[in-house]
């Protein structure tokens, strides 16, 4: 089974925000569900192994959704 590990990064360093094996759940988290996140990292282990690593890129259309959420809510 994989395990999804997101890590938030920020100036003080980073923190694992979410673990599990629900890979649309982990994919589909974004820096701007965490206070004070720069960019989110995404770590997948196997069997007690790490066998992945990557930065958890947002699309443009997502920070254009996130900036019209705000404005609507002001």
């Amino acid at each position: 089974m994989k395990i999804y590990v997101i890590q938030s990064f920020n100036e003080d360093g980073l923190e694992n925000v979410y673990v599990g094996s629900d890979e649309e759940k982990a994919l589909s988290l974004k820096s701007a569900d965490f206070d004070h996140c720069d960019a989110l990292f995404v770590e997948i282990w196997e069997d007690g192994e790490k066998t992945d690593d990557f930065r958890l890129v947002e699309s443009p259309e997502d920070a254009e959704e996130e900036e019209e959420s705000v404005k609507s809510e002001q």
